[in-house]
């Protein structure tokens, strides 16, 4: 499941209006009813005030910066709050500033904090500077590669990543899962993080056994195994009833496989009780749409555009924000513009794919095309960027390939949006 705007500019199908046939379900509201009531706690416990209240600005105690941080990080995570994740960094850059012995520790929390920001190159320069300590170095070469394939240097990343390796460690298999994926070997990707979810189990740790339970739900839904994604979302609301990104996961398995978006409004409804962030408003005008709810619609777009001028969310939303204007508001300048930023800030095939987009919605259908072959056919197996790239292959008269890259597709129709059908089906004509 990959919660993404790329829906937003093609009419809701009568379809979507009906559920699929009961022995195509795979979801059972008795299942997950129980949890959407549920909302996660700030970071008001009594733990956390005693460390909170050892912050001041003159205050010396490292081990009360690193676990505040920590915590505010986790709040960032239940509730979205972007000032969460802000607080965490204050935190986190005064452990910098004080810090003589472990401060390659506190370069590599903040470098994984940017990380979350998308502040990547700054990121990266803090991973070097914990490199150059020389303490640390299996985190710091973990740290390296995630970092790296962020920035779309690939073949760096995989240098780190071979400097870990050991199919007996859980850092390497979660990361060994990444690259395999970045492949398109899905299947080593699920038998990376299955085994790494093993390991997690026997932990007994909560929190890390959710994160296992959430992508190995991703991963299955992207492999088209839909009751699997299905059950390990539930797993993971087991053990933590205010899971937003689960429900969310629920939601989408409602409303791309099973084609019930009254039911995946409800889902979501549920989470922006308390859970915001601004994708989320996209996901459920995607979903107002083929409700025929327009003035809905229309309002949850806004919400979006409202919640991403908050600086504080820098460049977080770019990739969202470009798509909105390319497929939905017309903006195809302003998209432009974004692009070239995002693409100079992180080169992958996926934001270079944005880029082309952003130039055949321009009218430069010639650079588009040189852009697709040199960065993004070939280099990536996600299939929103094939998708791009197919539609400017058939603009620029290259049929063959359109239509190729579109049978591939077919098998993606679940991760793309239940719209997307039409759209494959015009490029083979």
């Amino acid at each position: 499941m990959k919660i993404i705007p790329y829906l937003l500019w093609i009419p809701a199908l009568v379809m979507l209006g009906c559920q699929q046939p009961a022995d195509q379900a795979v979801t059972h509201p008795d299942d997950y009813n129980s949890y959407l009531g549920s909302a996660p706690t700030g970071p008001d416990s009594k733990y956390f005030r005693i460390w909170n209240s050892k912050i001041r600005p003159d205050s010396m105690q490292l081990t009360s910066f690193g676990v505040v941080a920590g915590e505010y990080a986790r709040a960032f995570e239940h509730s979205g709050n972007i000032e969460y994740l802000k607080m965490a960094e204050q935190a986190l850059r005064r452990g910098v500033e004080i810090a003589a012995i472990g401060k390659a520790d506190f370069y590599r929390a903040l470098a994984r904090n940017y990380i979350s920001q998308h502040r990547f190159r700054e990121a990266a320069l803090l991973a070097d500077s914990a490199m150059a300590m020389g303490s640390g170095m299996r985190a710091n070469h973990a740290l390296q590669f995630d970092v790296l394939m962020e920035l779309g240097r690939y073949d760096a990343a995989e240098k780190h990543l071979g400097e870990i390796a050991d199919m007996a460690r859980m850092d390497y298999l979660i990361r060994l899962a990444k690259w395999s994926d970045h492949q398109g070997d899905l299947k080593k990707a699920i038998f990376c993080l299955e085994l790494a979810a093993g390991k997690a189990q026997r932990s007994k740790n909560p929190a890390l056994v959710q994160w296992f339970y959430t992508n190995l739900a991703d991963y299955y839904g992207h492999a088209g195994e839909i009751e699997k994604s299905y059950r390990h979302y539930l797993k993971a609301l087991e053990l933590d009833p205010s899971n937003a990104y689960a429900k969310k996961g629920l939601a989408w398995i409602v409303y791309s496989h099973e084609r019930n978006p009254a039911e995946a409004m409800r889902i979501l409804d549920s989470v922006t009780s308390y859970y915001r962030t601004p994708d989320i408003w996209l996901l459920k005008a995607d979903i107002a749409g083929a409700l025929g709810k327009h003035l809905d619609r229309a309002a949850y777009l806004d919400r979006f555009s409202q919640m991403i001028q908050n600086p504080d969310y820098g460049g977080m939303y770019n990739s969202h924000a470009i798509a909105l204007y390319l497929e939905t508001t017309g903006q195809v300048e302003k998209a432009l513009t974004l692009a070239g930023e995002e693409a100079t800030n992180r080169a992958t095939p996926e934001v270079f794919s944005l880029l082309a987009y952003a130039y055949y919605r321009n009218g430069q259908a010639d650079k588009a095309l040189e852009l697709v072959r040199d960065q993004v056919d070939g280099r990536t197996h996600e299939p929103q960027p094939l998708l791009y790239a197919a539609e400017i292959y058939k603009a620029t008269g290259r049929e063959g390939r359109a239509a190729e890259l579109a049978g591939e597709l077919e098998e993606a129709v679940y991760e793309l949006g239940p719209e997307t059908g039409a759209r494959l089906r015009s490029l083979k004509m």
